[in-house]
């Protein structure tokens, strides 16, 4: 029992690594604040270009911030640029 438990803990810890991974758009805009989303200031902080404009136009649920989804969409389509 206790090698299946591990088993699957080690298989959930790899899935999160590997969600981890998909999601994390930019690994150098870093979420200074810690609450699971990028400010403008975090984005600008590598992304100096991106105005409010830009930035507003990738926060797609209109929250104010980007979650990772917007941010890698954000840095896939060319929107933001180092």
């Amino acid at each position: 029992m206790k090698k299946f438990a591990l088993v699957l803990a080690a298989s959930a810890l790899t899935a999160v690594a590997a969600f981890a991974e998909d999601a994390a758009p930019a690994a150098e805009v870093v979420d200074t604040d810690a609450n699971g989303t990028f400010s403008l200031a975090e984005v600008q902080a590598v992304y100096a270009a991106v105005t409010e404009e830009t930035f507003k136009a990738a926060d797609t649920d209109a929250s104010g911030e980007l979650s990772a989804e917007e941010l890698k969409a954000a840095v896939d389509a060319g929107a933001f640029a180092a």
